[in-house]
C-alpha cells in the first residue's frame, strides 16, 4: 500500500525533474523491489517532479553493464505502463571512479543524459582518487560533460576548499544531493554544502533516492529557506533537460 508523505500545506520540489535517483529495482543499493520501486517514484511524483532520470550504480560492488541497467529499465517501464502512472522515466548511471569506469570510458559504453551527454560520476568517499584532474581531461576528450555527485560528501574535500574550485574550474558541474542540506549525513557535510550554495558552486539538485528514509528528509530539506537560496545563488540545471 502507498502512503501519502505530503499534505496540501508542505512544501514541494521546485523543479520538474530529478537527475539522480536508485529507483530500478534489484539492480543496487536502492529500491529493493517492484513495489518499493513503485511506492518511491509516486512519492516523488506526488512532491511534483514530472520526471525522473534514474541513475543505478556501476561498481565493483554493482557490477551492471549497460545491457543489465537497459533491461531493467525497460521493465520498470512497462510496469508503470500498466499501472498508469504518467510520470516520465530515463536512464543514466552513476559511475564509480576505478579501473572498470577507465575501460568503459574507452568503450564509450557509458550510459549519460541530456544533450550535453552528462556522465554523473562518485568518488571514494574517504581516499582521494589518484590522478583525477587527468580522468576528468579524458571523460571531456571522449565527448562527455562530467557531473560530479554530492561534492560535499568527499571529506577530504572540506579542508580544502580551492579543490572544489579547481575541479569547477575544470569544466566539472556538480550535482548536491537536497538531504545533504537536511542533516541527513553529518554537520559537516550540511555545512559544505551550504558553501558550496553561497557560493554559486551547484549546477544539478538530486534526490539521490534510495528508500523511505529519504523521502522524509527530502521532504524536511523542501521545508528549510537554504532551499530557495539554491535557486537565489546557482543556476540549476535539472529543468533544461
Amino acid at each position: 500500500m502507498v502512503f501519502p508523505f505530503f499534505s496540501v500545506e508542505e512544501k514541494k520540489s521546485l523543479v520538474d525533474i530529478d537527475i539522480h535517483s536508485h529507483l530500478i529495482p534489484s539492480i543496487d543499493d536502492g529500491a529493493k523491489d517492484m513495489e518499493r520501486a513503485i511506492e518511491l517514484i509516486l512519492a516523488l511524483k506526488e512532491m511534483g517532479y514530472k520526471k525522473l532520470i534514474t541513475t543505478p550504480h556501476v561498481s565493483d560492488m554493482f557490477l551492471n553493464s549497460s545491457k543489465d541497467i537497459l533491461d531493467a529499465y525497460t521493465g520498470l517501464k512497462k510496469e508503470l505502463v500498466k499501472r498508469e502512472i504518467d510520470i516520465e522515466i530515463e536512464v543514466a548511471a552513476e559511475y564509480y571512479i576505478d579501473e572498470n569506469f577507465v575501460e568503459l570510458l574507452k568503450k564509450k559504453d557509458l550510459l549519460s543524459f541530456g544533450k550535453n551527454k552528462y556522465i554523473l560520476f562518485e568518488l571514494s568517499y574517504f581516499t582521494p582518487t589518484e590522478d583525477l584532474e587527468s580522468l576528468i581531461y579524458d571523460i571531456k576528450l571522449s565527448g562527455y560533460t562530467p557531473v560530479l555527485a554530492h561534492p560535499e560528501r568527499y571529506v577530504y574535500f572540506h579542508n580544502h576548499i580551492d579543490r572544489y574550485r579547481n575541479i569547477k574550474e575544470m569544466g566539472v558541474l556538480f550535482q548536491i544531493n537536497l538531504t545533504s542540506i537536511a542533516n541527513y549525513y553529518s554537520d559537516d557535510i550540511t555545512k559544505i554544502v551550504k558553501m558550496l550554495i553561497h557560493n554559486g558552486m551547484v549546477d544539478f539538485i538530486g534526490t539521490d533516492i534510495h528508500h523511505r528514509q529519504h523521502i522524509k528528509f527530502l521532504k524536511k530539506a523542501m521545508s528549510k529557506q537554504i532551499y530557495k537560496k539554491i535557486f537565489k545563488y546557482n543556476k540549476i540545471l535539472n529543468n533544461s533537460l
